[in-house]
């Protein structure tokens, strides 16, 4: 253990640096405060012996001083000093001191107290590896924990798109429109990403819908509709009771993505900000890929299309703020949509430009 002696008088330094060799201690020692502070904060050591009267500073002084670098505010710190009056030992507690010395030094009192002070940093010590390890434990689980969830998404999310007509990119691409018009709205980069997680499954709830219906060419019937508008409970319902976060916000998304900000969208009918952000969030990002890709009930739109029909939508069908933060990012979803083309978006007939739509957004 590294033992830090400042001691201006030249034998006292050594008889202190014995005391300490002898109980196993590494001795650190200076001569002077000012060349003790001049390697500060490379400095290393576990305990402070300092010497209350030097010159240029006195020990208060030098333990003010060091306390300005953070790593040596928790570091304990002996005084010893030839003064053993009240004001002067409370003096040196008040700046942090944790215990006075007496000179002349008796070595067996010394050494006794330094041995303490020895054991319990180093008691300390351990405690906080024991912590840092626990620490590491719990970063370590969590992070397996998030893994078991994510695989669950995918899983689930893949198991729908058996279901379904629309492919598994239609859930890659809705997953990535809401993570930047999340990241725009300014969310944080851990909500954003929960949301690019959650979104794909904002259909799950299809799964209990006949096939009939949802593969149907052409308009659905008033009583098709109504069969159709129930995925949003019904996948609200199958994520709702997990323990799970990321589940939970997914459920979340599966209930209110059809919700409109005017308040005539299902299953609830929930208007402005009482729908839930992220639903808001979604609803956009999957209406703007519905409209930009073939469905059995209709041909692709082109992206200008789509896009100018969302800003006229905005604050009947959309939020506002979603708009705004959606418009600010147009080029980045073209970008995701490229990269994440259907095999009938390869020849552009869903009008995909042949480069960036910049000024769609303005």
């Amino acid at each position: 253990m590294r033992i830090l002696l400042i001691e201006d008088n030249q034998t006292n330094l050594i008889f202190l640096r014995r005391l300490v060799e002898r109980i196993g201690g590494m001795a650190v020692a200076y001569g002077s405060p000012v060349e003790a502070l001049s390697d500060m904060p490379g400095l290393d050591y576990d305990i402070a012996v300092i010497d209350y009267r030097m010159p240029v500073l006195n020990g208060i002084e030098l333990l003010k001083e060091m306390a300005r670098f953070e790593k040596y505010r928790n570091k304990p710190a002996v005084f010893v000093s030839a003064d053993a009056d009240t004001v002067t030992r409370m003096a040196a507690l008040e700046a942090g001191a944790i215990d006075f010395l007496t000179k002349p030094v008796s070595p067996l009192e010394f050494q006794a107290r330094l041995r303490n002070l020895m054991a319990l940093v180093d008691a300390q010590n351990k405690l906080a590896d024991q912590a840092g390890w626990l620490r590491s434990e719990v970063d370590k689980a969590v992070t397996q924990l998030r893994e078991r969830e994510v695989e669950i998404i995918e899983r689930l999310t893949t198991a729908a798109s058996y279901k379904c007509a629309e492919t598994a990119r239609h859930t890659i691409r809705v997953g990535a429109y809401s993570e930047a018009i999340a990241r725009a709205f300014g969310l944080s980069p851990e909500q954003c990403y929960d949301i690019r997680l959650a979104s794909p499954m904002h259909d799950i709830g299809k799964v209990a819908i006949a096939d009939a219906i949802l593969n149907k060419n052409g308009k659905l019937s008033d009583e098709e509709f109504t069969e159709v508008k129930r995925h949003t409970l019904i996948g609200y319902d199958i994520l709702a009771d997990s323990k799970s976060e990321l589940l939970q916000l997914a459920a979340e998304i599966a209930l209110t993505h059809h919700e409109r900000w005017d308040g005539r969208g299902y299953p609830h009918g929930t208007a402005g900000a009482a729908i839930p952000l992220s639903g808001r969030i979604v609803a956009l990002a999957d209406n703007f890929d519905a409209l930009t890709t073939v469905r059995p009930y209709k041909e692709a739109w082109s992206v200008e299309r789509a896009v100018a029909h969302i800003i006229a939508q905005s604050g009947t069908q959309f939020d506002p703020d979603c708009v705004k933060a959606f418009e600010s990012v147009v080029p980045e979803c073209l970008a995701i949509m490229w990269e994440n083309k259907d095999d009938q978006q390869a020849g552009h007939p869903c009008g995909l430009p042949s480069q960036p739509v910049c000024a769609v957004a303005g």
